[in-house]
């Protein structure tokens, strides 16, 4: 059974919450959770809270144990930009966007009797 958790609208480049990302995919909950706190990136704030998310999910709305589940799938999107525009030489303008994305992720529960994901 997969178990989801959402953030939308987060102020964090895809492209920099991507990278960490890609670090927790297949741990267990529990080990994603220790690696995400002593990791140095903005991005593992924001995943640590989603995870966090996920696993109160799974414990209240499928009576799952936090034992046994490991992170399946993390997808990181691009949302849309603020537009912001900063005044240039001669009347002109520069374009700013500050990037934000949605972050999903997903856990599944391992087979019992088996600590690792199948």
């Amino acid at each position: 059974m997969k178990v989801k958790a959402q953030a939308k609208y987060v102020r964090a480049s895809d492209k920099k919450v991507r990278y960490v990302a890609d670090q927790i995919k297949g741990k267990p909950a529990k080990e994603a959770m220790v690696m995400l706190s002593f990791l140095p990136h903005w991005g593992a704030k924001l995943l640590s809270k989603v995870l966090k998310s996920a696993v109160a999910n799974a414990k209240h709305n499928y009576k799952l144990s936090d034992e046994n589940l490991f992170v399946s799938q993390v997808l990181i999107d691009r949302a849309t930009p603020y537009k912001r525009f900063h005044p240039r030489a001669r009347g002109s303008a520069f374009p700013i966007l500050k990037r934000q994305s949605h972050i999903t992720l997903y856990l599944e529960e391992a087979k019992s009797g088996a600590k690792s994901p199948p």
